[in-house]
């Protein structure tokens, strides 16, 4: 039998590894037109964290701040959130409804788009020990506080991290576009010097043919 000190011992170490089995969800997709997730939320009155980054389009010669679309919605199928355009955006919601939530993105652009999706439940739970340890009970809750305080900052570093390869991959596309538009010119202009030399050899002949009759 295990006494009461060994048993908080074994709950203080479960409480530690609480952050290697909490579930989130953090995927990089191509889209076409419409895709669309579900995500399980498990109790009322949670904090949903969500965020997206249009990371980048199928080529590099098009770039666009159309954005997309992504609109959430509830178990009953109700809206709760609406972003319209948007190459990025993060944002969070209250759960009123525990279940099944959808999240659906749609791409009016023609192009197929690369999107970085994350979606992090905040979930705290008040240790109740109905008296039996006064002195435990907080440290409990003192330790899921800072569980979920750690898992908001690895949402934001993500969020950081997806804004830094678009920005990466945006400024990339841009090099390659002024590279690829300085050689157009250059042979543009190489083109004009070749048809100005005929134009003016042309010319030279015709004035030599005219002076010799």
């Amino acid at each position: 039998m295990m006494d009461g000190r060994s048993l908080r011992l074994a709950c203080f170490l479960v409480l530690c590894l609480v952050p290697f089995f909490r579930r989130a969800v953090a995927i990089r997709f191509v889209m076409d037109r419409e895709e669309c997730f579900s995500h399980n939320v498990d109790y009322e009155g949670d904090t949903v964290h969500v965020s997206f980054v249009v990371i980048k389009t199928e080529t590099p010669w098009h770039y666009s701040a159309d954005g997309v679309d992504l609109v959430v919605k509830d178990p009953n199928g109700n809206q709760v959130h609406d972003s319209r355009a948007k190459t990025s955006d993060k944002f969070e919601f209250i759960v009123q409804k525990r279940g099944v939530h959808r999240f659906c993105f749609t791409n009016k652009s023609p192009y197929h788009e690369t999107v970085d999706f994350d979606v992090h439940v905040g979930h705290f739970s008040y240790f109740d020990q109905h008296a039996k340890d006064e002195h435990f009970s907080p440290l409990f809750e003192q330790i899921a506080k800072l569980d979920e305080a750690l898992y908001s900052i690895q949402f934001e570093q993500h969020w950081l991290e997806a804004q830094t390869d678009r920005q990466a991959i945006l400024n990339e596309s841009m090099s390659k576009r002024a590279v690829h538009k300085a050689l157009f010119e250059s042979a543009a202009l190489i083109a004009a010097s070749v048809v100005q030399v005929y134009l003016l050899r042309r010319l030279f002949e015709r004035k030599l043919g005219a002076s010799r009759v």
